[in-house]
């Protein structure tokens, strides 16, 4: 059934995102990440293009994890007992948020880590030219 408003949507929206936050570890870990790297977004100064390309990876991983948790969950309601197709679609809903979390944390680096290294020259830190 539809919902009837743009509100009542938004509430079972919340909702899915409550019980995620709730219920899945691997959300809770990825949300941790994601608010250190648009903390660090504002720290060091990244261009625009660079600060919305790390945003846009958090929301993508955020993304993953709750697809990924929407499929276990009709996963596990359709096939309770055990059945190899169900367990192969989890273990590929799991590798498709894991390739989001690898591909975002090397694209990050690949951007942050030239900022950090002239911070630590800059501060005097562990790198010396």
């Amino acid at each position: 059934m539809k919902n009837k408003s743009f509100l009542s949507s938004l509430k079972y929206a919340s909702k899915g995102i409550k019980t995620v936050f709730f219920d899945e570890r691997n959300f809770r870990f990825d949300l941790i990440m994601c608010t250190l790297v648009v903390i660090c977004s504002f720290i060091f100064p990244l261009l625009k293009w660079e600060r919305c390309v790390v945003w846009a990876l958090c929301a993508l991983c955020l993304f993953a994890e709750c697809t990924n948790s929407a499929i276990e969950a009709l996963v596990d309601l359709a096939s309770p007992s055990f059945h190899p197709l169900a367990g192969r679609a989890k273990d590929i809903a799991a590798g498709a948020a894991l390739i989001c979390a690898i591909f975002a944390a090397v694209i990050g680096l690949y951007i942050f880590i030239p900022y950090g290294v002239e911070f630590l020259k800059e501060t005097g830190g562990f790198i010396h030219e």
